[in-house]
């Protein structure tokens, strides 16, 4: 499972000892993998100010949970044409041990083998700053998200009307890529060279009237130049005067004369605005490739840093000073072993929180004080991490 449960518990004596109850009844059950949290002592400051730190923080881990995942669906929509390769793009690196940081790690080996980046967010600096570090840098980054996929949007968007235009049927689509210089009279001041679709269970018909539905048709001056499932694209030659005669006539006879006219300079402004968008394309693919796994793994990176700042905060403000606690890392094993593994973390822990512990047996219980939905509180600080970010 892509799936996590961060927790944390006082760090005396009888906790870990329920800490280690804990890895027993899992291990054995095979209800999880458990793995110590490494979170470094940070200055704690007033517990006012990790009152607010703790909402700040909540607010930061949303938005940055947000932004990994629209990053990830923009690596799914960039990646168009192999999206079978989405996930080997999403990966992180460095804060692992020193050797391993010039690798590309996969997420939930960064989650398991979580370390502190020091160089990146000092632990000796106020928590103040250290959240305002992580804000600014993941603020930066959905900005610059935010612009480059908007430009390579524009760009994608431009491609995609244009190729629908040399997709759609005959009455609609552009005839840039099927016509050529060849295939009218031009610059003739009596003659014009008109298309005409011509459904194809009346092709027969149509060669046999074109040159009678009206005056002055060139005779033998049709000529197939295109198809759909639906019909051929005909041209025919005749004389000015009688286009509006000619039009009527075919129409009665369930013949459309397209209404085309041949411009060398238009067709050519066409063709390369086709080629220009797709070098275009190219050009910008690689770079902004590039720049996604580059930044989606420096905000993924932030956003687990901000998961170990609020097992911190939480942890202080839930077991108190002096700080001491331990956190530890639950993978479940799979999905229907969930409601067991949480029976058993409020087996070991209901210590921490009669109240909390019974309410959440009994969901009609209210806990004095808290604002919370008795769902999301339990005896011991918890924190969810979900790795599907593509779902």
């Amino acid at each position: 499972m892509s799936e996590f449960w961060l927790i944390s518990a006082p760090g005396d004596k009888e906790n870990l000892q329920a800490l280690e109850r804990m890895n027993t009844v899992t291990s054995k059950s095979n209800l999880s993998y458990n793995t110590k949290f490494a979170i470094p002592d940070f200055k704690v400051g007033t517990l006012d100010s990790l009152v607010g730190l703790s909402d700040e923080l909540g607010k930061l881990d949303t938005f940055a949970e947000s932004l990994i995942k629209r990053m990830a669906q923009s690596v799914v929509e960039v990646m168009e044409d192999a999206k079978g390769k989405v996930q080997e793009n999403l990966l992180a690196s460095g804060g692992l041990k020193e050797k391993m940081k010039c690798l590309k790690i996969d997420l939930t080996s960064f989650v398991t083998h979580f370390e502190w980046d020091m160089a990146k967010y000092p632990a000796k600096q106020p928590l103040v700053t250290v959240v305002d570090t992580l804000t600014k840098q993941l603020a930066q980054i959905e900005t610059d998200l935010k612009s480059r996929t908007a430009a390579y949007n524009t760009l994608k968007t431009n491609l995609e009307n244009l190729e629908k235009k040399s997709m759609g049927n005959l009455f609609t689509r552009t005839l840039s890529n099927i016509v050529s210089k060849e295939d009218f009279v031009l610059d003739s001041e009596y003659l014009i060279t008109l298309l005409v679709i011509v459904p194809k269970p009346n092709y027969a018909q149509w060669q046999k009237t074109y040159e009678s539905l009206s005056d002055m048709v060139v005779p033998r001056s049709t000529k197939l130049i295109a198809e759909d499932n639906e019909g051929g694209l005909f041209t025919v030659t005749l004389f000015r005067k009688v286009i509006d005669d000619f039009k009527t006539k075919a129409k009665e006879n369930k013949f459309t004369v397209r209404e085309f006219s041949y411009d060398e300079k238009e067709i050519k402004r066409e063709r390369e605005e086709m080629t220009r968008l797709l070098s275009d394309k190219k050009q910008q693919y690689g770079p902004l490739l590039r720049w996604l796994k580059v930044n989606f793994s420096e905000a993924f990176i932030a956003w687990i840093h901000i998961k170990a700042l609020r097992v911190f905060v939480e942890s202080v403000l839930r077991y108190g000073l002096p700080v001491n606690f331990q956190a530890v890392l639950l993978q479940p094993h799979k999905k229907s072993s969930t409601k067991r593994l949480r029976e058993v973390l409020n087996s070991v822990f209901k210590h921490l929180d009669e109240v909390a512990a019974a309410s959440i047996l009994d969901a009609s219980v209210e806990i004095p004080g808290l604002q919370l939905n008795n769902q999301d509180y339990f005896p011991y600080v918890y924190f969810h991490i979900d790795l599907s970010l593509l779902d």
